[in-house]
């Protein structure tokens, strides 16, 4: 349990306070961005929410760096990272933010690929997050934060950043999960 993994740990214990802000009805109030409001909480969970996907990059470059990459860090980063971003997106759509269908292709890429690697971890091979996957996770976080707050900045110029970084996610997830099993097939074919 090195300092990179129990950053990972870290990252899954802030979803519950994600959650929470998101779900618990309180009203610290609202401030006027542009067309519609941004609810103070939501902007609280923005924040919540993109310090939990830093220690993302945190944890691989402390790993990388001291030479700290272990078989289960490779497994548990990307299994918070899809922990917090599924909880998110379904927080989303519950909101009204973003469409469901979208966020079930987006869920179910990722249960497609947890499952795959589960088959090759039992076979003792530990798949790795390749680049693809990597611009995936990007583009998933950076979406999802300006979905929760509401568009801002880019509502004040009529541009539709969060719906544009939303649908380039759900493409890069889709093709990415295509790639990834491509390239991993091989553990399905010769899984026992």
């Amino acid at each position: 349990m090195n300092i990179p993994n129990r950053i990972t740990i870290s990252r899954i214990l802030l979803i519950p306070f994600f959650i929470a802000i998101m779900t618990i009805p309180f009203d610290w109030g609202s401030w006027n961005i542009g067309e519609r409001d941004l609810p103070i909480t939501h902007f609280y969970a923005a924040l919540l929410f993109i310090i939990a996907s830093t220690t993302d990059w945190v944890d691989g470059y402390y790993a990388r760096k001291y030479n700290l990459v272990t078989n289960l860090g490779k497994f548990l980063d990307p299994l918070a990272d899809k922990l917090l971003v599924s909880a998110a997106l379904i927080l989303l759509v519950e909101i009204g933010l973003a469409p469901a269908w979208v966020v079930i292709i987006i869920i179910s890429r990722e249960f497609a690929v947890t499952g795959l690697r589960l088959v090759a971890a039992g076979e003792g091979i530990v798949l790795a997050a390749g680049k693809m996957g990597k611009l995936k996770t990007v583009l998933q976080i950076v979406s999802i934060a300006a979905l929760l707050l509401h568009n801002y900045p880019f509502s004040y110029i009529g541009l539709p950043f969060a719906t544009i970084t939303l649908y380039l996610a759900l493409i890069v997830t889709v093709v990415s999960g295509y790639d990834y099993f491509v390239k991993n097939w091989h553990v399905m074919r010769d899984s026992k």
